[in-house]
């Protein structure tokens, strides 16, 4: 294949693979294409199921396909997106299928700012969007916590500073220690298991989750999404104490708290007993005060009272509420006399109009009531058969009559009709 012909040779013909395979081979035996870093912008980019990321390197005039693949991209701290600046190194190679050159990518390094900065962004921001991070998700610090769970390294300076601090505020506070690494591949798993674990006890009231001081790339097992969800989803109030002053890490916002330094986790955790002495003796005094006052303020209400005349002369509040009574009664009885006046005569009046209206009283004037045995009154002439006896109620007594003659008189009908 590398043999130059001659004008007068036949060339040899090669099928599309052969010819593609050892245009590949040209590619893999090239110094520069066999390791080489591209700068350009991404675009069409797209992560497969399979793990694999296809993506365009492009510039103002090319464009070259790349490929990272799964064994690679899995390490990648930012997720890559259409528009990013990168630095891709890797090697390049041709696509026999297609028969088209492109990228394979070992590594991407965003351009104008580090992989672990990008990373950091693209996950806080993320995390925040699901509100991870809201006040509203923040719980109170006990007071008096009797027992502190400590997730950090057992051989770093965080340990030294945590237990130094905390025994000289509260030398009866208790601290579990669960040790862990604080950097490196396995520190991130080892950190969210320790918070898990510690939550399960139920024996903690307050979390320390925190190391010493490093470069990003030390402290990022704290930025780890796994750890950052883990202090999160904690029931027991967690402290974070990453770093120094002004290392700032993605636990620092799903905590409840944030320590500037190891020390002050142990300071904010830890009651300093000679402070609280202090305090105690204080609420004692403020006490003892405040009931005395109050103590002396019944005393001279106390002395008010029993020198006030219903306590010198009680009888004379007795005599005054005798005469109120008696007035009350008084009352009432003029009330019940004139009520009984009014409903006597209400009376009277009712019995006069009944005794108007009785039949009783008709009869008294001297008239009567004709009426058969029977108990059929005899209002008409007609009413009565010759020969019927008949019986007469009078004012006093009663007739018994036999009929002689009955004859009804015409004026009266007239009268009536």
């Amino acid at each position: 294949m590398n043999r130059q012909p001659d004008s007068g040779d036949v060339l040899d013909v090669f099928s599309v693979s052969t010819l593609t395979r050892y245009i590949k081979s040209l590619f893999e035996h090239d110094a520069v294409l066999s390791e080489v870093l591209v700068r350009g912008e991404i675009s069409n980019y797209k992560r497969h199921y399979s793990g694999h990321c296809y993506f365009t390197l492009k510039d103002s005039e090319s464009t070259l396909r790349a490929v990272m693949f799964k064994g690679r991209a899995q390490f990648l701290k930012f997720e890559p997106k259409d528009g990013m600046k990168v630095i891709a190194g890797g090697n390049v190679s041709l696509y026999e299928r297609d028969g088209q050159y492109q990228l394979y990518v070992e590594q991407l390094i965003p351009e104008g700012m580090g992989e672990l900065s990008l990373a950091f962004v693209q996950l806080k921001d993320k995390l925040a969007a699901e509100g991870l991070f809201d006040e509203s998700h923040k719980k109170k610090l006990p007071l008096l916590p009797k027992t502190v769970g400590v997730v950090t390294s057992p051989t770093g300076a965080a340990l030294r500073d945590i237990v130094t601090v905390a025994k000289r505020r509260h030398p009866g506070i208790q601290l579990i220690l669960f040790p862990v690494q604080v950097q490196g591949t396995d520190a991130a798993a080892q950190i969210s298991k320790a918070i898990e674990i510690l939550n399960n006890l139920g024996q903690v009231d307050v979390l320390i989750v925190g190391r010493g001081g490093g470069s990003l790339e030390e402290l990022w097992a704290f930025n780890e999404e796994i750890v950052v969800r883990a202090i999160a989803a904690s029931k027991i109030p967690v402290v974070s104490a990453v770093g120094h002053q002004t290392d700032y890490t993605l636990a620092d916002f799903a905590a409840d708290r944030r320590a500037a330094t190891p020390s002050q986790a142990a300071e904010i955790v830890a009651p300093d007993v000679k402070e609280l002495r202090k305090y105690i003796v204080t609420l004692y005094n403020m006490l003892e005060s405040y009931l005395n006052s109050s103590l002396e303020r019944r005393h001279s209400r106390l002395d008010q009272c029993l020198a006030s005349w219903i306590f010198e002369r009680p009888e004379r509040m007795l005599s005054d509420k005798r005469l109120l009574v008696d007035g009350y009664v008084q009352r009432l009885e003029q009330a019940l006399n004139q009520r009984l006046v009014t409903k006597r005569h209400q009376y009277n009046l009712a019995t006069d109009k009944l005794a108007m209206l009785s039949p009783l009283a008709v009869l008294s004037r001297g008239y009567s009531i004709t009426r058969s045995f029977e108990g059929q009154v005899i209002r008409r002439a007609n009413d009565a058969v010759f020969g019927q006896e008949l019986e007469i109620m009078l004012s006093h007594g009663r007739l018994a009559v036999q009929v002689l003659r009955a004859e009804e008189e015409e004026s009266h009908e007239k009268e009536n009709s």
